[in-house]
């Protein structure tokens, strides 16, 4: 029972707990003051995990100013202020202000959703404060509070047990043992051990107990292995990366064209103001900007629609990873499983194994089972009951007289129940061997039971004997072994397979992902859950042969199987690295402690969400909500679909920028008048950032996502064949304006008119290449079933209008004299793109086969 306010505790409580030696004698009695808590939680922190790498709404305001783009805007602003061009230049700045303004506030608004999560995942405590109860959060718990805690309590820190009632813990996502632990207080001349502590994070699964907390945070248990997580090294994200580096390389390329162009226009034509404009201009143009902003809208809007599936990204460049994942190692329980028991099978001496219900042993197990149930098993068969006529008949108006509980000397456990009529009636339920021992079960109907035992088994239950008695008030009084017992037969458990998963495995495996279960249970068991879910089982692994395989025979040993058997959480971290070894990608879900440093060095981390551990958590990259393996799977398809559209929208941005670098390098080759301004490129970005960020994110998955292997893990991104086409697309588009740029200039178009011609058909090109680089197989046209692409197509067609009839906008972009034949002319341009573009085979889509086997194996090849 819990302690009360104001109880003795009992005599000398920290005997075994090594406590300091300032805490007063008094605590257990009534707790800690509110003033002793809030020095000691100033004294030793908060109770939890440190998180690293929080970012405030000031960093990420400094990173967003870093940005080479921005930094070009506000230039170009003060250019065109010291030219006099107030209004170019509060456009220019308002560009600015507004990419600013977005990308802090998307920044931020992942840091309080992660924030937000974090402390959703905090569990609450009871402690003694002042002699009375109360609940506070768990990060608030210090060293010498008074928890009391229950059924069904997390619990918050390490602590010596007081008092203990019937108390048990699940420790399993600490240690791995999936059993829970009997608890109890301090014994006399007994040396203090883990039977009479609780740690945190664990879960009480029957019971109470008052407990003197000893240890918090990174102190704690699952604060030491936390800290052992964060000494291993994360995998860089290799998307990341590469982007910086293609940023990098194409912007010191930017400059030094920039600065040639400074210095050609200053010295050839004088004006160095105009020489600045149009050094700017060069740069906006070439400066691909587009990567960093397609890496972190396409991975924010995925960690969103993967969340849809049941699925939270901690860090948004896994899923891109999971695209690449080629073996997935899942626990059984909770994840292939419904993690709930269900009654599977009955069993009687000298019948079959059957699924149906056997009322005779059902009733019997609901009687050997509490009132009210808190252990899973009971709470299967009470659940089996429901709703079955007559099942619990006289259970009902019987009065529960004495329970039998379970011991290590007699592992079965009885009601004995008064009947309505006066007698007795004894049901009792417990490991099969010792209930044929008290019911006297030997020779040949002894074996009878052991085969069915092993039938069972095969099938994956859990299994139980049962046994009844209508004992003499006499007998009632002894001891169970004194009850004549008569045995009943078997009763049979398992976790129900989710119904997901089979159809899960089987997509897995056309999409040539390796799919391992690792389980801590018996071999009979996970065969049987592996033949159910449709993985092989004839080859098999267990912790013993784990243990006594070198690094190298175990890499290629677990290629060859399915299934790990009778694993211990620590042989996860074990299994990653040598899978890793043979060049795997690995995904690997956990959700205890000792899961932690699997989940950090695997490629792709995945915790439980409703099981897993606070560690757990940190060491993921993705947390699965619904703790289903079908949400794993669906995050993969995601993933596959993320990578291609990153890389059509790289293909459109390396083809983009080539003919626009064009028309700005095209008048100081020719001596022609400059054609882009800053204020001409900066609408462009209007158009690019969205085709980037929108357009190409919501472009539906390839109909062969999941029927192709997964890509190479070591081929690049930006292969030079991807590079190569899309420059080859930027080419012909170049060729085409500068071709049509001549032609009107030796048909003498005046300047202005000239501007707007060809700043309209360049928009018209920059269509073209949105449309070139989608997946156009054939039939498909130009399949405008993409919103935002009809979205920026009405767009740009009212813009082009309102340059029409709106004159401050014709000042502003320096085009007069434009007419609609001019705007008629612009559409013919990027209509020519398009056909020549199909003619040549140019495009991400029109180049790559319906069923390609691998990206990247294409890539390699080319």
């Amino acid at each position: 029972m819990l302690l009360a306010a104001g109880e003795p505790g009992p005599p000398n409580p920290t005997a075994c707990a090594g406590f300091d030696a300032d805490m007063p004698p008094d605590i257990p009695a009534k707790g800690l003051t509110s003033e002793e808590a809030a020095r000691r939680l100033g004294q030793d922190g908060p109770n939890g995990l440190p998180v690293a790498n929080r970012r405030g709404i000031g960093i990420i305001l400094v990173e967003t100013m870093r940005e080479p783009m921005l930094s070009l805007l506000l230039m170009g602003g003060v250019a065109y202020y010291l030219l006099g061009d107030r209004l170019e230049a509060t456009v220019l700045l308002a560009f600015a202000t507004f990419s600013v303004a977005i990308t802090v506030w998307q920044n931020y608004r992942t840091e309080r959703i992660l924030s937000a999560l974090r402390d959703l995942a905090a569990p609450r405590a009871m402690v003694l404060r002042d002699g009375k109860p109360c609940r506070i959060a768990g990060h608030e718990v210090v060293r010498g509070d008074v928890l009391l805690v229950e059924t069904g309590d997390r619990i918050a820190a390490d602590a010596e047990i007081l008092v203990a009632d019937r108390c048990e813990t699940d420790e399993s996502l600490l240690s791995g043992e999936s059993l829970a632990i009997s608890k109890h207080g301090p014994m006399p001349s007994t040396a203090c051990d883990d039977s009479q502590r609780l740690f945190g994070g664990t879960l009480v699964t029957q019971g109470t107990a008052t407990a003197l907390v000893i240890a918090t945070g990174v102190e704690s248990a699952i604060g030491r292995i936390g800290a052992t997580v964060a000494g291993i090294d994360a995998t860089p994200p290799r998307l990341t990366l590469e982007t910086r580096r293609i940023v990098r390389f194409c912007g010191l390329g930017a400059a030094m064209v920039a600065v040639a162009v400074i210095l050609l226009f200053g010295f050839l034509r004088g004006s160095w103001l105009e020489a600045l404009l149009a050094g700017i201009a060069i740069g906006m143009a070439m400066i691909p900007e587009e990567f960093p902003v397609v890496l972190t809208i396409f991975l924010a809007v995925g960690a969103w629609r993967i969340a849809k599936v049941g699925v939270l990204a901690r860090r948004a460049a896994a899923i891109e990873t999971l695209g690449a994942a080629t073996v997935l190692c899942v626990d059984k329980t909770g994840t292939l499983t419904e993690n709930r028991m269900a009654v599977a099978g009955y069993w009687r001496p000298g019948g079959p194994i059957v699924a149906t219900c056997d009322p005779a042993l059902l009733r019997a197990a609901v009687g050997a089972s509490a009132v009210l149930a808190t252990d899973a098993m009971e709470i299967a068969f009470h659940e089996a009951a429901r709703g079955q006529d007559g099942l619990t008949d006289g259970l009902d108006g019987a009065r529960l007289e004495r329970s039998f509980p379970l011991s290590e000397a007699c592992l079965a456990m009885a009601n004995l129940w008064q009947e309505t009529a006066g007698g007795y009636c004894v049901y009792a339920k417990g490991a099969p061997e010792t209930v044929m021992t008290l019911c006297g079960v030997a020779g040949d109907e002894r074996e009878a039971w052991r085969h069915a035992i092993e039938a069972m088994a095969e099938r994956g239950m859990r299994i139980l004997g049962l046994a009844v008695a209508h004992p003499r008030a006499v007998e009632a009084e002894s001891g169970l072994q004194q009850i004549p017992l008569v045995a009943l037969g078997l009763i049979g458990l398992s976790d129900p397979l989710r119904e997901t998963v089979p159809a899960a495995i089987a997509s897995c495996r056309r999409a040539a992902i390796k799919v391992m279960m690792i389980t801590g249970d018996h071999v009979a068991t996970a065969r049987s859950i592996a033949r159910t879910a449709g993985l092989a089982d004839s080859l098999l692994l267990t912790g013993a042969d784990i243990d006594s395989l070198g690094d190298d025979l175990l890499s290629e040993r677990l290629m060859a199987v399915d299934v790990v058997a009778r694993a211990r959480p620590e042989q996860k971290l074990r299994i990653v690295e040598a899978l890793k070894r043979h060049g795997e990608v690995v995904a690997m879900t956990g959700d205890g402690v000792n899961d932690a440093p699997a989940l950090k060095a695997a490629d792709i981390g995945v915790a439980m969400g409703k099981r897993g551990t606070d560690v757990a958590r940190e060491a993921a990259a993705l947390v699965l909500l619904e703790d289903d393996f079908g949400a794993i799977v669906a995050a993969i398809a995601l993933g596959r679909r993320i990578y291609d559209n990153i890389r059509k929208a790289i293909g459109f941005i390396f083809a983009v920028h080539v003919p626009i670098a064009t028309l700005a390098l095209l008048p100081l080759l020719t001596g022609l008048p400059i054609l882009l301004a800053p204020i001409h490129i900066a609408l462009l970005e209007m158009i690019i950032d969205p085709a980037c960020a929108l357009v190409f994110e919501v472009e539906a998955a390839e109909p062969d996502l999941m029927r192709r292997p997964p890509r190479d893990p070591g081929a690049r991104l930006f292969s030079w064949r991807r590079i190569r086409m899309s420059v080859e697309q930027g080419g012909l588009a170049a060729a085409l304006l500068a071709a049509l740029c001549l032609a009107l200039d030796i048909a003498g178009i005046e300047e202005s008119r000239l501007r707007g011609i060809m700043f309209f058909s360049l928009v018209s090109v920059v269509l073209a290449l949105i449309l070139n680089n989608r997946r156009l197989t054939a039939g498909d046209g130009l399949r405008l079933g993409n919103r935002p692409l009809a979205i920026l197509l009405g767009g740009v067609g009212l813009f082009a209008a309102a340059c029409l009839v709106v004159m401050p906008l014709r000042q502003l972009l320096q085009i007069h004299g434009l007419a609609a034949v001019d705007l008629m002319t612009a559409a013919a341009v990027g209509g020519a793109m398009i056909a020549a573009a199909r003619i040549l085979g140019l495009g991400a889509g029109l180049s790559r086969p319906l069923t390609a086997p691998r990206d990247a194996l294409c890539d390699r090849q080319g």
